[in-house]
């Protein structure tokens, strides 16, 4: 650790401990609107800590509700993939600690421990004993929530770290540079930051952040609860011929501008029902007033309150109800744009494809309204003129609407993705909870206890197979793969060896990294991931990373596809149909949707068994691409023409290979229209 950070995050905590009493101050103050915000304080300062359950495995923290949400889909993930670890989430405000309670309690009723507790405060040793305490096998970090005594912590304490969904504006790294020399530090020792978009990756990166990557914004995979559809259709009804306005997250000076819009459009369009969603419980009632000063007929949510045919604005002072209210509308107006707070989340309307209107102050989520603005599927207002005019226009022209919120439904459904990637990376750090481990020191080695019940480290050497009578074949190409048999369960033993120059000098030692990073780990994660997808890949067995001195050599254990010919060899012998290059081009199609980048697609690696199914293999040095431009796709079209290259060499080679190049039309039809 560098001298002059030390004594910067020193004085830093210094500054922390000394503005204690306005920090009560302020939680006491907040609570006078919010009571949550004077309870739990033992938990705020690390004086009571999460039960003993929640030791050694994930914590996600989320800051807030908002967070909380777009989290959803990610937190369903790693509660699928890791049903045996502790998942602890943690938060900062009561409102997310309520909407996490209501998650722990759905997963209580299925069976499954969900942990929740207040990240402490940021003071050095207080910080220190949380995670001395938790020792989580991974801390996830939703968006930019840094604080550095909690990330020096995790460093001293070897706890891996992962920054997911980051963003960064330049008006934020601004005020990140001003104190690099505080910040710079910070950053270098996270282990990995995911960003939402390449801009905010590089500005992470002139910052001094070193593991930067753009995974995207998980927020275009929102998690639509089951209540919130119930509820919108059961409310459906009490609309029937009404135009639905709903004004979502809005806040003062916004409310205001609102209802005069509306006050307005009220006389030439009498079914139009404004749906007015404030975004803090505080402001209920002060909205309320506002209603109630303009003599408008509403009725609250909250009070259970219904809407009839005289009803003019619908309150949704209610909590969590949002994408219930955005069902129901014809087109919604996206708070906290019209005023200098910086817009909130449109996603969650273009999901369900409504068309967004939003005010000018949009650098929340600059890049999702750049992107709407390319596509011209969303309508800008800065006053309330401009928002009578385009209202006005959405109701007489509603095709308009429809084609915005197409639009937007579009382009929120080809940024997808994220949550993948994120899950790539956190598997990259945490071994698979269903996957048992044995470690002796120098080896560490990974198996499926339901293929292996019983397993032994020697299970990696031939000489083992070899003496029990076992082997019942090889293949001896570059280097030998070893083709095993026990209790009828056949497998697959290859040796990762060095190619090029680097091998005749070293022939299988690589350089030293993380157990879950090495060769034979990664190949592992990776195929359990592709056949929780459903992918057609051979079942890993095992996999064994053994450390020498300052390297590694690695070994792996595959289950063996029965009755399965290579399509190098199959094209020796005969010839495949139009559907087969068809059926086949629909199959890698399915990688690439999930992102599988094959590095070596060749006719060696495409198998196809006795069932007619075709399967891919050997994913060594292969992985789920995570790209900084989403536009750029490139890597999909070198997979095929690296597949054609293959085929067209074969073909030179061989004296009998029943393959024309004109063929390859087919796969790409296929491809192009995968089942």
């Amino acid at each position: 650790m560098q001298p002059g950070f030390l004594l910067l995050r020193v004085l830093y905590s210094a500054v922390v401990v000394a503005l204690t009493p306005l920090l009560v101050l302020y939680l006491l103050l907040r609570s006078r609107k919010d009571p949550g915000y004077r309870q739990r304080f033992a938990e705020r300062f690390a004086l009571k800590l999460p039960a003993a359950s929640a030791k050694n495995g994930i914590v996600l923290h989320t800051v807030s509700v908002g967070e909380f949400n777009a989290a959803k889909p990610l937190i369903k993930q790693l509660l699928q993939q890791y049903p045996h670890l502790p998942f602890t989430i943690s938060c900062t405000t009561p409102t997310a600690s309520a909407a996490i309670e209501k998650l722990q309690a759905e997963q209580q009723q299925l069976g499954r421990t969900l942990e929740l507790c207040y990240l402490p405060f940021d003071y050095p040793l207080l910080m220190r004993r949380w995670l001395k305490w938790m020792q989580p096998q991974l801390l996830l970090i939703l968006e930019t929530e840094l604080w550095p005594n909690l990330l020096a912590n995790c460093k001293a304490l070897s706890i891996p770290t992962l920054v997911v969904n980051a963003r960064l504006s330049a008006r934020s790294a601004k005020g990140y540079k001003r104190f690099s020399a505080l910040t710079q530090p910070m950053l270098k020792s996270i282990g990995q930051i995911l960003t939402q978009d390449k801009n905010s990756a590089r500005r992470f990166q002139a910052l001094g952040a070193q593991q930067v990557s753009v995974a995207g914004n998980i927020k275009f995979e929102l998690d639509v609860p089951e209540s919130s559809v119930q509820l919108a259709q059961s409310l459906k009804p009490l609309l029937q011929g009404r135009m639905v306005w709903v004004a979502g997250s809005t806040h003062a000076g916004e409310d205001e501008q609102l209802i005069q819009a509306y006050l307005q459009l009220k006389v030439q369009f009498p079914q139009l029902l404004l749906v007015l969603v404030p975004r803090h419980p505080e402001r209920f009632d002060v909205v309320a007033q506002l209603l109630q000063q303009q003599q408008l007929k509403f009725v609250r949510r909250s009070l259970n309150g219904l809407p009839d045919a005289d009803t003019e604005v619908w309150l949704g002072d209610s909590m969590g109800e949002l994408l219930s209210w955005y069902q129901l509308a014809d087109f919604v107006f996206i708070g906290g744009s019209l005023i200098e707070r910086g817009g909130h989340n449109p996603l969650e309307a273009m999901a369900f494809a409504k068309a967004v209107l939003s005010g000018p102050y949009v650098f929340n989520f600059q890049l999702v309204f750049q992107l709407l603005q390319q596509q011209q599927a969303y309508f800008q207002v800065a006053t309330v003129a401009d928002l009578v005019s385009t209202v006005t226009k959405l109701i007489q022209q509603p095709e308009l609407a429809i084609e915005a919120g197409a639009k937007g439904l579009k382009l929120y459904q080809q940024q997808q993705g994220a949550v993948a990637r994120i899950m790539a990376q956190v598997r990259a750090l945490v071994p698979l909870a269903d996957v048992s481990i044995i470690n002796n020191g120098k080896a560490t080695a990974w198996f499926d206890p339901a293929f292996y019940p019983q397993f032994e480290l020697q299970y990696f050497q031939p000489q083992y197979w070899q003496q029990q009578g076992l082997v019942t074949g090889q293949s001896k190409g570059r280097n030998t793969v070893w083709f095993v048999q026990q209790h009828g369960k056949q497998a697959v033993l290859r040796h990762y060896y060095r190619g090029g120059l680097v091998g005749k000098l070293n022939k299988d030692k690589f350089w030293p990294q993380p157990a879950a990073q090495s060769r034979a780990m990664a190949e592992f994660s990776l195929l359990w991931q592709m056949r929780l997808w459903g992918l057609p890949v051979p079942r890993p067995c095992a996999a064994l990373y053994h450390k020498h001195g300052f390297s590694y050599s690695a070994d792996i254990l595959i289950e063996r596809i029965p009755g399965t010919t290579d399509l190098a060899h199959l094209l020796q012998h005969r010839a495949l149909t139009s559907a087969e290059w068809q059926q086949l081009g629909a199959l890698i199609a399915r990688f690439h949707q999930h992102n599988v980048y094959h590095s070596d697609l060749n006719c060696h690696n495409i198998l196809l068994d006795d069932q007619g199914k075709f399967w891919l293999i050997d994913f060594d040095k292969c992985a789920i691409r995570s790209s900084a431009d989403f536009a750029d796709q490139s890597w999909k079209q070198q997979n095929l023409q690296r597949l054609l290259r293959s085929l067209n060499k074969e073909k030179q080679q061989l004296p009998a290979f029943h393959w024309q190049s004109e063929q390859f039309a087919m796969l790409e039809l296929g491809y192009q229209q995968p089942s």
